[in-house]
């Protein structure tokens, strides 16, 4: 059975940092594509950041440069790490794993939450003064 489980959710002010981490059982993270989204009510859930199976680091054009992606295969957890937190960073953060080993981003592009297969459930990440 695969699992995949969210921490590391909180609240904190603009500028501060938070660290997401996703533990995944049910296969290890080897040849896998593991994606982070956030969600916003009323919004479409919105790509964050991928690490693809081949270990290439992909990331949305609001978070490049303060986000970092990385992945440990001996806790076969994903992480998040995010800086200098702005207010519009706020929302559910999810991660997501592809379904078959070998499958990653095409083009160079974040794939949509639709291509996944296996999703952990959120975290709350508020960024407010």
């Amino acid at each position: 059975q695969v699992l995949l489980v969210v921490s590391g959710g909180a609240s904190v002010q603009p500028w501060e940092s938070l660290k997401l981490s996703c533990v995944v059982s049910g296969f290890t993270l080897d040849g896998y594509t593991i994606g982070w989204f956030r969600q916003v009510p009323g919004k479409e859930r919105e790509g964050v950041s991928c690490i693809s199976n081949l270990g290439i680091q992909y990331y949305a054009d609001p978070v490049k440069g303060r986000f970092t992606i990385s992945r440990d295969y001996a806790k076969n957890t994903v992480f998040l790490q995010m800086r200098a937190l702005r207010p519009d960073d706020a929302g559910v953060y999810f991660c997501a794993a592809g379904g078959r080993k070998g499958w990653g981003p095409q083009s160079g592009k974040l794939p949509k939450a639709a291509e996944y297969t296996y999703w952990g459930q959120g975290t709350q990440v508020t960024v407010s003064s």
